[in-house]
Formats: structure tokens, C-alpha cells, sequence
């Protein structure tokens, strides 16, 4: 079963710049309502892309470096990486179905 797995500042760049898969990070705080609300989508995600997609996930407390580099204002803030470039953001807690059509334009090369 595919899991939603924490990435940090020091892994970014093996984990997502360097990946040969599409890679979807989803920037969160603990703190954060909505973050918690869309976690249980992010982990669907996470199940229903299994080997097609590598989910990820960064607490913006923790690593600040990162959503910096990337003008992560606000959270939830997912970002769909392919081949080390940013090809799909979205922000804030969207319907699963928002999330599922930017990532098949990714996974199925089409963005």
C-alpha cells in the first residue's frame, strides 16, 4: 500500500528534483484546518497513483527553505513536480477531483 511520505529541505533535491517519476508535495503545518482536512485525499492520491506518482509531504515549519524557493504563501499548497520542474500548483483544500485531473494531465503527459 503507497504512502504519503515526509520530505525535508536536505532530501528535496534527491527526492523530487531528481525523481524519475511525476512527484506531488503537498506543503502542510500542523497547525493548519485545511491541511488536515485534505489529508485523507492526498493519502487516496497516494494509493490510487501507486507507481505512478511519488507522494510527498513537507511541514513549511520545519523546512522553511524549500516552500520559499517555491512562493509557498499559503497551505495546503500541492505542487506537482516532473523531470525537476514545477508543472501543476494548487492551493488550498480543492475536491479531490480538481487534484486528480491536474495530476493526469502530469502523470499522462499532457501538462
Amino acid at each position: 500500500m503507497a504512502s504519503v511520505t515526509a520530505v525535508g529541505d536536505d532530501s528535496f533535491e534527491q527526492e523530487v528534483l531528481q525523481s524519475s517519476t511525476p512527484v506531488l508535495i503537498d506543503f502542510w503545518a500542523p497547525w493548519c484546518g485545511p491541511c488536515r482536512a485534505i489529508a485523507p485525499v492526498v493519502q487516496e492520491i497516494a494509493q490510487d497513483y501507486a507507481g505512478k506518482l511519488k507522494v510527498l509531504k513537507m511541514n513549511v515549519d520545519d523546512n522553511p527553505r524549500t516552500p520559499s524557493r517555491y512562493g509557498v504563501r499559503g497551505i495546503p499548497n500541492l505542487i506537482i513536480f516532473h523531470g525537476g520542474q514545477v508543472k501543476e500548483q494548487i492551493v488550498g483544500a480543492v475536491p479531490k477531483a480538481q487534484l486528480v485531473k491536474a495530476i493526469d494531465q502530469v502523470v499522462n503527459g499532457h501538462a
